[in-house]
């Protein structure tokens, strides 16, 4: 299993390669907002844990097994961005509370998370019950 860190670079990557058809170092460093250097030291291992082959000034590409879990990572994402938006939370605030919890979950808990979600999808009736219980709460 991925670490947090590692999963921060390969969600990077594969949102990379889904939008231009690759990643560079530069494009993952400027994303990331971390050194060039760190990107080539995160890949080289990302590589010897097969989430990705890497040659050096090659460039790279994600395994089968990397894309698996980019797409993963995309879902539990996009899920995470889908749930604060029907709860409530305010648009600017869901990037980077979606980045601060998403390692910090259970797939159970994404799971349950993605049961709530269709629930509310299903019937939009219940999104906006759910405005005005919290319009009540905020007088």
């Amino acid at each position: 299993m991925p670490t947090p860190s590692m999963e921060d670079y390969i969600e990077q990557i594969y949102n990379l390669m889904e939008s231009k058809g690759y990643a560079r170092v530069s494009d993952i460093a400027e994303a990331l907002e971390v050194h060039p250097s760190s990107v080539t030291k995160m890949v080289q291992k990302l590589d010897k844990d097969d989430y990705l082959n890497y040659e050096k000034y090659r460039g790279f590409i994600l395994t089968a097994k990397g894309k698996k879990v980019g797409e993963r990572l995309v879902f539990r994402h996009e899920l995470l961005e889908d749930f604060l938006e029907i709860i409530g939370v305010e648009k600017e605030n869901i990037y980077e509370d979606v980045e601060g919890i998403e390692h910090h979950l259970s797939w159970n808990s994404i799971d349950r998370i993605g049961d709530l979600v269709n629930y509310f999808k299903q019937d939009s009736k219940r999104v906006n019950q759910l405005r005005d219980i919290q319009k009540q709460a905020e007088k």
